[in-house]
């Protein structure tokens, strides 16, 4: 196998989400159905309209981190560490290579708004010389990247992908290409987000973007027709990615083949996506023609899904221009959002570990509370109750404001 075609594989898994903080327990209670959202907690939701969001639950970073570590990174960058912890020990990978051929590509959408949020306040109410000074490294979204890469010494590329809700995707799709062409042989990728915070929510609320709905089962709505808004989420997940053969030659489990990553951009609006769905398709046939997609396979999509009315008929759009209207009518999708919310810059990275735990189990993760649904959107989306099925190749939608289109697809080893 030449240099330029060199097999990626998955060795190791992360997770800290809405619904659990290891793979296990989130994968447990995807298939369940369990609902990760609730009443927001992190701040007084008094004068928001939306009140709601998907909060990470008994998050303690000190299992994973140093305290002078916790006291000078934000919450989205002690998930980023939280979760590549797991996913390390997972793999084993850290010590079989040199420290320059392993690399670190960690998205996240916004970074540090709680740390901007809370140094601002401090500004304003106590002046200039109350800022902290570690005000910016915690805030900038690289910093994930870096510390991971300081608390592993990978000493490859270490950088952040910032595609708004493509983020974590398009980490991985980059670290793929990474390893791909040999610029690395290992990576620990993914994404991280903590923007439940007073200006997050306060932000998205006012451009109409978030769901206002008060009851936990009527707010993440993807495909039902009652869908009005997505519900924030947040958290982290990270895999380590691995050239096959290393991978192969010291015994390591691999979860399954990042086959094909498809990237590209709307160029049309900051925040709607194209009315034709035109880009997430290309995006998606970039994938499907890189994985050897052949038109006769079991296919399982694990949609973006958001719940926002315009998202998920051009998402549904999307899906049939890029399988074709008779193999995505045979097609299993669904929306893990039901569950965890909008994770945002984390999301690609959580749902990439929905599609390989669908590959290894043949189960398949329900979109929950679709109760009433939308003639727009006229697919298989797994309602309610998840269903088992032999898929033999699962592909990951994440469709971001800007315009970002990143498209994952895997396949068993």
């Amino acid at each position: 196998m030449t240099q330029n075609n060199r097999r990626v594989v998955v060795t190791g898994l992360g997770a800290i989400t809405p619904i659990g903080n290891t793979v296990s327990q989130v994968w447990d209670n995807m298939v369940a159905g369990v609902n990760g959202i609730g009443p927001i907690t992190l701040f007084d939701t008094t004068d928001y309209k939306a009140k709601l969001g998907a909060e990470v639950k008994d998050f303690n970073p000190r299992d994973y981190m140093e305290k002078s570590d916790v006291l000078r990174s934000d919450r989205y960058a002690q998930f980023g560490v939280a979760a590549a912890c797991q996913a390390v020990e997972d793999s084993g990978v850290i010590g079989t290579l040199p420290p320059e051929r392993v690399a670190v590509y960690f998205g996240s959408g916004i970074g540090g708004i709680r740390t901007f949020t809370e140094e601002h306040n401090k500004l304003i109410k106590r002046g200039p010389g109350r800022v902290s000074p570690f005000f910016v490294p915690m805030m900038i979204p690289n910093m994930a990247a870096g510390m991971i890469a300081i608390h592993f010494n990978c000493q490859n590329a270490a950088m952040p992908a910032v595609t708004a809700c493509a983020s974590g995707s398009n980490a991985i799709g980059e670290a793929v290409r990474a390893i791909r062409h040999g610029y690395a042989d290992a990576a620990i990728t993914g994404g991280a987000e903590a923007a439940i915070s007073e200006c997050g929510v306060a932000g998205f609320v006012n451009m109409h973007a978030l769901s206002v709905a008060e009851d936990p089962n009527a707010a993440s709505l993807p495909f039902d027709r009652r869908r009005a808004g997505f519900v924030i989420g947040e958290g982290a997940a990270a895999l380590v990615l691995e050239e096959y053969e290393h991978a192969k030659s010291r015994g390591a489990v691999i979860y399954g083949e990042v086959c094909g990553y498809g990237s590209t951009c709307d160029a049309y609006h900051i925040t709607a996506p194209l009315p034709d769905a035109s880009g997430g398709a290309r995006a998606m046939r970039q994938a499907l023609e890189e994985s050897g997609y052949t038109g006769e396979e079991t296919v399982y999509v694990n949609a973006h899904g958001t719940g926002t009315p315009l998202n998920d008929a051009a998402e549904t759009k999307a899906i049939k221009s890029a399988l074709g209207e008779e193999q995505a009518k045979k097609a299993y999708i669904s929306s893990t959002k039901s569950m965890t919310g909008h994770m945002l810059g984390a999301a690609g990275a959580i749902e990439a570990i929905a599609c390989l735990k669908t590959l290894n189990t043949g189960i398949i993760a329900p979109t929950i509370n679709l109760l009433e649904p939308d003639p727009e959107c006229d697919l298989n989306y797994v309602p309610n109750k998840a269903v088992k099925a032999d898929i033999q190749l699962a592909v990951s939608n994440s469709l971001g404001f800007g315009g970002h289109n990143a498209c994952l697809a895997f396949r068993k080893v």
